[in-house]
């Protein structure tokens, strides 16, 4: 009976200390909330542009970047623009070039006389001298000799080839035009002088690493340079020689 009595009496003790106690707490100033670090870093974070934060402005490391090795320029430039392949040309024998020359032949001056043998053009001078082309002649086949006077001059001339000739060279498998405009590509080149009612010429060239060899079909090939300097010197009506 005393152990009930004082069980019962403990507790009402107890309930009657707690009670008025969280009934005062209810109007008590609380403390204040802590929260940790690593909660709340993020949340002010957030905050950055928010009115009244002031954030100090640190200067963010800038980033290096390893820088390719440039490679040797000589490579470089090999690569990207590969040497271009020459075509080389024979180089004309200086025999050829335009010379004076000791001429001590029958013909008068301002005559011109065609070698076929040696590839040269003489144009007689006075006082025993006469100035010497090299020339390209007539291939074997295409040899001629004769005595003609010049009928006509005529600078960057037309090419109209014979008929015998385009037939000839169409049995080769090689065609050529009816007619072809004067200009650098024309195969008679800067100036042609025209001998007398035939149809061979002493004209230019634009292959002029053929001149010192029998390669045309008939015609006096001269380089573009000594036919002009030819033309200068001679008129309609010069007697043309071909030996």
């Amino acid at each position: 009976m005393k152990r009930v009595l004082f069980s019962v009496l403990g507790a009402a003790a107890v309930f009657a200390g707690v009670t008025p106690a969280v009934a005062g707490d209810r109007y008590a100033d609380r403390p204040p909330v802590m929260v940790s670090p690593d909660l709340s870093a993020p949340w002010v974070l957030q905050l950055g542009n928010a009115p009244g934060i002031v954030r100090q402005n640190r200067q963010q490391p800038r980033l290096r970047y390893a820088q390719p090795a440039q490679p040797d320029r000589v490579q470089t430039a090999a690569v990207q623009a590969p040497a271009k392949r020459m075509v080389m040309r024979p180089q004309i024998n200086p025999i050829y070039l335009p010379q004076e020359v000791a001429y001590d032949g029958p013909q008068k001056p301002g005559t011109i006389v065609i070698d076929t043998t040696q590839n040269f053009l003489f144009l007689v001078e006075k006082n025993g001298k006469a100035r010497r082309y090299g020339v390209g002649t007539g291939k074997p086949g295409f040899e001629w000799s004769g005595t003609h006077k010049i009928t006509n001059k005529r600078e960057w001339p037309d090419w109209r080839p014979p008929a015998q000739m385009i037939k000839r060279e169409a049995a080769k498998g090689r065609y050529l035009p009816t007619y072809l405009a004067g200009g650098i590509e024309n195969p008679l080149g800067a100036r042609a002088l025209y001998l007398g009612t035939t149809e061979y010429r002493i004209h230019g060239t634009n292959q002029p690493w053929t001149i010192g060899g029998a390669v045309s079909s008939g015609c006096i090939r001269m380089r573009n340079e000594d036919v002009v300097d030819l033309y200068e010197r001679v008129n309609v009506g010069t007697t043309v020689e071909v030996i």
